[in-house]
């Protein structure tokens, strides 16, 4: 079956939060070459705004420049993977030149959609706890699995959910890009239908608001009750403001993308 996709469409917002100084969090996106990012730095001074930032740009310079020689068709799991490989790299290359940047490290999670004619189809990538939400007939799901110490203890049965959400060690993940040699991020294929909408979003969003919460602020993309859908700018601040209004604890950064 062939889906013919009319129109994408996106927005994006990064708020510092509450309780933070500086804001480490990053994104980017392309709608013309169908990428979309977002990512979560780490670090002392300002390591974490460098290797967040050097991620996106990194992987939107690589995924373009492939989606334009290629025309569109080369393989785009091949080329997130080489994105993120390069991204690492450059990460690392950083660091070493400047010995105060050292252990700098960030999380990415990005969106890859395409072609623009014929099957539609997704592919997110993964690495650290950003997320990618996915909402369909008004239901949200989430398609990522966090690369962290408490998600793996969840998923051995050593705590539950609500414990993890209460722990400690929630901070601590297990990948990341810039920190490690080589690293692996998850490729989840997603199949694409006019209607849906993507979040990519880092942990001070997905942290502060329920999943329920979420899917209440998204649904207002299909209008609803009202005569026309929200805007994905206000949605993006609305997501900000309820965030910060639970309290703001990190830096907050909401990417839509939206498919007509």
């Amino acid at each position: 079956m062939t889906t013919a996709v009319v129109r994408i469409t996106a927005a994006a917002l990064s708020d510092r939060g509450r309780k933070r100084t500086s804001n480490e969090d990053a994104f980017g996106y392309s709608v013309e070459h169908g990428i979309y990012l977002v990512c979560d730095g780490m670090g002392g001074a300002a390591a974490g705004e460098i290797a967040s930032s050097l991620a996106v740009e990194e992987v939107l310079r690589l995924v373009t420049e492939r989606c334009e020689a290629s025309n569109g068709e080369a393989p785009l799991a091949a080329i997130a993977e080489e994105a993120v490989a390069a991204a690492n790299l450059a990460i690392q290359s950083r660091a070493q030149r400047n010995p105060r940047l050292n252990g700098m490290g960030t999380t990415l999670v990005g969106l890859l959609v395409g072609p623009p004619d014929g099957q539609q189809r997704a592919y997110i990538l993964n690495v650290g706890d950003s997320r990618c939400y996915r909402l369909r007939n008004r239901h949200l799901e989430l398609c990522t699995t966090d690369h962290s110490l408490v998600e793996e203890q969840v998923r051995i049965g050593r705590i539950t959910r609500a414990q993890a959400a209460r722990s400690p060690f929630r901070n601590v993940i297990t990948r990341a890009l810039g920190t490690q040699r080589s690293v692996t991020p998850d490729v989840i294929e997603s199949d694409v239908e006019p209607g849906d909408v993507f979040l990519l979003c880092s942990d001070g969003l997905s942290r502060e608001l329920s999943d329920s919460q979420i899917e209440s602020i998204l649904n207002m993309t299909t209008g609803g009750l009202n005569p026309a859908p929200t805007s994905l700018d206000v949605l993006c601040g609305r997501l900000i403001q309820a965030a910060n209004k639970a309290g703001g604890h990190d830096n907050i950064t909401s990417l839509i993308v939206r498919v007509d």
